[in-house]
C-alpha cells in the first residue's frame, strides 16, 4: 500500500501544477487555485502514512537528531511520509505565489518557470519568486489592505 500512496502523492497534486503554470488565464483556474483545499488530498495521504507510525514520528520529530530523522526516513513508510510532506508544501508554497503573482501582475511567463522550479526544488522557487515579486509591487489600490491569506 505505500508504494501506491507514493504514486499517488504527486498524481493528485499534478492537476493543480497543470492548472496554475499551463491554464494560469482559465477562469476556471483562479476559482480552483483559490482554495486552500486542493492540498487536501496530499494532506489525506500523508495522514494515512504518519498515523499509523505515530509512536516512532513523534519521537523523532519532538527531539530531531541527524539519526534519528536519517532513521525514520531510511524506511519505505518514512520516505513516502516525506514525500507527501514535501508535496504537500510545495504545492501551498506554489498556490500561494501563484495568487500573489496574479495580485501582483507577474506575467504568467515569468511566474510559470519559478512554479517549475517550486515542484523540483521547493525551497530554491520559494527564494527565486521572493526575488521575482520584488520587481511587481503590489498594486496602491491593494498595498494597504491586509496581508494576503495563506488559508
Amino acid at each position: 500500500m505505500t508504494g501506491a500512496l507514493f504514486t499517488l502523492t504527486f498524481a493528485v497534486a499534478a492537476p493543480f501544477w497543470a492548472l496554475m503554470i499551463l491554464l494560469p488565464h482559465w477562469s476556471r483556474t483562479a476559482r480552483i487555485i483559490s482554495s486552500p483545499l486542493i492540498v487536501l488530498p496530499v494532506l489525506v495521504i500523508y495522514a494515512m502514512l504518519v498515523l499509523p507510525a505515530i509512536g516512532d514520528v513523534l519521537p523523532a520529530v519532538a527531539s530531531p537528531s541527524l539519526d534519528g530523522i536519517r532513521r525514520l526516513l531510511g524506511t519505505t513508510d518514512g520516505t513516502a511520509a516525506a514525500w507527501a510532506h514535501m508535496i504537500a508544501f510545495d504545492l501551498f508554497v506554489g498556490r500561494w505565489a501563484w495568487l500573489d503573482s496574479r495580485d501582483r501582475g507577474v506575467p504568467a511567463l515569468v511566474t510559470a518557470p519559478v512554479l517549475l522550479l517550486t515542484i523540483l526544488l521547493g525551497p530554491l522557487g520559494l527564494a527565486a519568486y521572493l526575488a521575482v515579486r520584488t520587481r511587481w509591487p503590489r498594486p496602491a489600490a491593494t498595498a494597504g489592505a491586509e496581508p494576503q491569506r495563506l488559508g
